[in-house]
């Protein structure tokens, strides 16, 4: 590989980012700035740590760690999910979804983790 974007979680986190993001603006608009705000942070951060880890893939243990937090967002926006789905159904309609996906990311990113643990070598 030779870019973060050639990750397929990185591929995967974007994607959902952008409907995240999207749904996000469905919240009333006193949440938009509540947990629409949270939801669309956890959700960047996912992207985010994936590409910052791979910058310092040199670092293996650095590399790690920012998995680790990505993998650590994905169960934040998860979480802002659940809240969503109890206090505004009707909003944003592809919540069951977006839970499926960002748990079938998070398997995706826990796997590539342990990859990097165990194979990974400096270049």
């Amino acid at each position: 590989m030779s870019s973060y974007k050639d990750l397929e979680i990185y591929k995967i986190s974007l994607e959902l980012f952008f409907k995240t993001h999207a749904a996000s603006l469905l919240l009333p608009k006193y949440e938009l700035y509540e947990l629409g705000s949270q939801i669309r942070r956890s959700s960047d951060s996912i992207v985010s740590n994936i590409v910052e880890g791979y910058g310092r893939r040199r670092y293996k243990a650095d590399f790690i760690r920012f998995l680790v937090y990505s993998h650590s967002s994905c169960l934040e926006t998860i979480a802002h999910i659940h809240k969503i789905q109890n206090l505004y159904k009707d909003r944003m309609t592809n919540n069951q979804d977006l839970e499926k996906s960002y748990e079938d990311l998070g398997g995706k990113i826990y796997n590539f983790i342990k990859y990097v643990e165990q194979n990974w070598r400096v270049e």
